[in-house]
């Protein structure tokens, strides 16, 4: 996701300087070398569009503390943006989720699952992705964040459709490791439950 935010501060004489956020926010780190034309100098001033990426755990951010936002892959006026493609790969999670929804939507139609347990997925998934974009903005403005164990709760209580497609619209928690390894735990054990469900008697509780 593409941000837009106005060069503050530039020391040119050592390669740095802060982009203060159009939408407001404390003001992200910007290095010479994450400009896409390396061929102008930026000045303070200059409107610039960027992506943000958290720095490293040795690295440190406008205040010294660690694990500050920094900007990347930033474009001055008349740069040419790069097109990001969605890759083989990052198009799965998005195939899984349609299948899942065409399949849960044509159980429900035929009387396979009861409506009151289709409606409580899509209930779920508003929450969930609604909680993600809370999340994205919280981080981006240095508020409270939500916790991650909360994002896992929601996604195995149901949410999870409306957490990948939280992840792909918002590009919020799809590259950090740790949380995709246990989201994808959530996301089995629910379809696990809900084959379960259907599998017994126990769907004629919601019919």
């Amino acid at each position: 996701m593409r941000h837009t935010g106005r060069i503050t501060s530039w020391k040119d004489d050592k390669g740095f300087g802060f982009i203060t956020p159009a939408q407001g926010g404390e003001a992200v780190f910007v290095h010479i070398s994450a400009f896409i034309n390396r061929g102008r100098r930026p000045a303070p001033g200059e409107t610039v569009t960027y992506e943000l990426a958290r720095n490293g755990k040795g690295s440190k951010g406008q205040n010294g503390t660690k694990g500050q936002f920094r900007a990347q892959k930033v474009a001055l006026p008349g740069d040419a943006v790069p097109l990001v493609r969605m890759g083989a790969a990052s198009r799965i999670p998005l195939t899984l989720c349609g299948i899942f929804i065409a399949t849960l939507t044509l159980a429900t139609l035929t009387g396979a699952v009861p409506r009151l347990l289709a409606a409580a997925y899509a209930v779920m998934s508003l929450i969930t992705l609604i909680a993600y974009a809370l999340d994205k903005s919280a981080a981006q403005a240095g508020r409270w964040r939500t916790q991650e164990s909360t994002l896992h709760l929601l996604a195995l209580a149901g949410g999870w459709p409306g957490a990948i497609l939280a992840q792909r619209w918002l590009h919020h928690k799809s590259s950090k490791t740790s949380f995709r390894i246990t989201f994808w735990i959530t996301v089995i054990l629910n379809c696990a439950a809900l084959g379960w469900f259907c599998s017994t008697a126990h769907k004629q509780w919601f019919m």
